[in-house]
């Protein structure tokens, strides 16, 4: 009879870790994509806003509309900024999420290389048991030939 891999409870455990990561690794990308698109998105609408003040600018604008354009362009920029920041956060935490994953997935790999050496000692022994008790079995039936002569 083969004994259970005595490491079995944590193997399922780095497992289930490594799961957990992973799904979290994913979430941070999806994260980590939306903000970037966001970001995309504002810097778009401020080139799109710049060039709609240049061309105003050419026809000739008030100082009102120029006073007005400017203020949007420079709240569009602190919005820009704002996001910027986000977006590097977002990385790190993916960059974590990432190190984190790999993290469980070598304690995954090392659990498993335990398990398999357990099986293989496991597999070696039962082999041998094998070989004994055939061995016995001949010597037995050698024997039990010789008391028949």
């Amino acid at each position: 009879m083969t004994e259970p891999f005595p490491l079995q409870t944590l193997l399922d455990l780095a497992n289930s870790r490594m799961d957990d990561a992973a799904r979290k690794l994913g979430e941070l990308i999806a994260s980590e994509q939306a903000v970037e698109d966001k970001l995309k998105l504002l810097q778009a609408y401020r080139k799109e806003y710049q060039d709609r003040f240049v061309e105003a600018a050419r026809n000739g604008i008030g100082p009102d509309a120029w006073r007005n354009f400017s203020a949007f362009l420079g709240k569009l920029d602190d919005a820009i900024a704002q996001q910027q920041l986000i977006v590097s956060d977002s990385r790190q935490r993916t960059v974590q999420g990432q190190q984190e994953w790999v993290d469980q997935r070598n304690k995954v790999k090392a659990f498993d290389t335990l398990s398999h050496r357990h099986q293989s000692l496991q597999a070696r022994k039962e082999a041998k048991q094998e070989q004994r008790l055939t061995d016995e079995h001949a010597a037995k039936q050698f024997r039990d030939r010789d008391l028949e002569e």
